[in-house]
């Protein structure tokens, strides 16, 4: 076997490790309830437009 292909064999099994590893973080429990919360921000937040400085009430 050359060494040109076992690096690229290295790499591809590495880049799948992870891809597998950041999937299961991504979709794990623990990281749920930051997920749902970022999700519900947009929703959450106040639609009044900021002021501008110059701007008078």
């Amino acid at each position: 076997m050359e060494m040109s292909n076992l690096f690229r064999i290295i790499t591809t099994v590495a880049g799948f490790i992870c891809f597998l590893a950041i999937a299961l973080w991504a979709y794990g429990r623990p990281a749920r309830a930051g997920f749902e919360e970022a999700a519900m921000q947009p929703i959450a937040d106040n639609d009044t437009p900021a002021m501008d400085l110059g701007e008078k009430q």
